[in-house]
């Protein structure tokens, strides 16, 4: 196996200019850094990357933390965070915590005890003074979905109550007045935010909402079958319903259908997040739009740019939620 030595002698440069152009160091021009390339290149050499990490202090790695491994949602996140980190050169370790505490703070102190760089954490049973504490240590981090009181500048986040308004206000507007909703499982913030949006456009109108026509789901598809038989069971007109995410409004489709019901016709349907799917379900899903792939791309950039120094460009920590019009939702 080739050493860089032998490198260092082909190139005819020094084993400091090897390595700066192993570890990417700017200070290298591009004439010397093309001649240590092709060096590499023919005598097949391979960084050593434990060896990386001691001469630059960096393990060019970064920890992410995720609810669940699976799923479009997360799918989605981790797609954009590891595309994102990649493209410059950096490597993901991942992680699950399962909407459970002690989980999370096991899976977090983990990716801290593998020495990354950085962690991207979406982090949702952990209390706030666990993320405080974290803040103070060493390794640096950013938080998905969720704002924690003291440390804002390192939390991304929708506006899941403005998300929740937006998709109640459009049923209103097509005339819309007695609702069901199946929300996420309340000890969630974002669950809770959303509900809080709908009652808002309710109230606007003078409107409630039927205490046997709310159900509380588990943002899966099985909430959302759950959802609806609990609304129908209930022997209460509705003519829409508001589903907390995609999932469940999927769920609650697939239960319409084996019990003969039609959606739009005997009810409308409306999601939050616009997943992968919700564009091939029958009927297509109206929905409010999540940009989770985007806010999982802007904590890497983030990352890239405190961490690393990295130009990654415009930087927000902001987004906000948009109605995504397709078929499952009709006018009255």
């Amino acid at each position: 196996m080739a050493t860089i030595y032998e490198v260092s002698e082909l190139a005819g440069v020094s084993l400091a200019t090897v390595s700066r152009v192993v570890n990417k160091n700017a200070r290298v021009s591009d004439k010397t850094k093309e001649k240590v390339l092709n060096a590499m290149k023919e005598l097949g050499y391979k960084p050593n990357s434990i060896a990386q990490s001691l001469a630059s202090n960096r393990s060019n790695s970064i920890g992410l933390l995720v609810s669940e491994l699976h799923g479009p949602f997360f799918g989605a996140m981790m797609s954009g965070i590891e595309a994102e980190l990649r493209a410059a050169g950096k490597h993901t370790i991942i992680a699950s915590g399962h909407s459970d505490e002690k989980t999370e703070q096991d899976s977090i102190e983990f990716l801290v005890g593998r020495k990354c760089d950085a962690l991207i954490l979406h982090a949702e049973a952990v209390s706030d003074e666990f993320l405080l504490e974290l803040s103070k240590g060493t390794t640096p981090f950013v938080i998905i979905n969720r704002i924690v009181p003291g440390i804002e500048e390192h939390c991304i986040s929708l506006d899941n109550e403005h998300g929740g308004y937006l998709a109640t206000k459009y049923l209103i507007e097509k005339g819309h007045t007695q609702f069901a909703y199946v929300s996420g499982p309340n000890w969630k913030k974002d669950a809770r935010d959303r509900y809080a949006g709908h009652l808002r456009a309710l109230a606007e109108q003078g409107l409630t909402q039927h205490p046997k026509l709310l159900v509380e789901g588990n943002f899966q598809q099985s909430g959302g079958r759950y959802g609806l038989e609990q609304c129908l069971s209930a022997n209460l007109p509705f003519t829409a319903l508001v589903c907390g995410n995609d999932e469940m409004a999927s769920g609650a489709i697939t239960r319409a259908r084996e019990a003969d019901l039609s959606v739009p016709d005997d009810f409308s349907i409306i999601g939050f997040d616009n997943i992968i799917y919700a564009d091939y379900l029958f009927p297509k899903l109206t929905t409010i739009e999540y940009p989770v792939q985007k806010m999982g791309q802007m904590a890497a950039k983030l990352i890239l740019a405190n961490t690393y120094r990295i130009e990654t460009g415009e930087l927000t920590t902001e987004f906000t939620p948009r109605l995504i019009e397709r078929d499952s939702c009709v006018n009255l």
